[in-house]
């Protein structure tokens, strides 16, 4: 089961730092991946972990200003989020996949958490 957290608002150029919890001794076999969704838009890829953390992937629209990390030890996964921007808003969820395949598409997940909200203001 996964929980996400750390979203609130903030100002264009702030940063933030997500969170998503997982419980369960399996955490370490997951890869993780966050989406966000606005009500105009379909849930969208933003970032992409593997189970060992060893290789990430990056939507373009956030290259450069976030990164996702995880702490195995803490079943944990963060996304730092730097350079916000208002286009950035949107309610971000995590998602876990048994495979370390990099999938774009939301249909590849498995377990979602219930969703943190970002708003940025300009």
């Amino acid at each position: 089961q996964l929980q996400a957290s750390g979203g609130g608002l903030v100002q264009a150029g702030d940063s933030l730092i997500l969170s998503c919890a997982a419980s369960g001794r399996t955490f370490s076999s997951y890869a993780i991946a966050w989406f966000r969704q606005t009500p105009a838009r379909k849930r969208e890829f933003v970032a992409f972990i593997t189970s060992n953390g060893d290789a990430t992937n990056y939507a373009d629209s956030v290259k450069g200003r976030f990164t996702i990390s995880r702490d195995n030890a803490r079943n944990t996964v963060y996304l730092q989020m730097n350079s916000l921007k208002p286009e950035d808003t949107a309610v971000y969820y995590c998602a876990a996949r048994a495979s370390s395949v990099l999938v774009l598409s939301e249909s590849g997940y498995v377990d979602w958490g219930q969703g943190t909200q970002v708003t940025v203001s300009s």
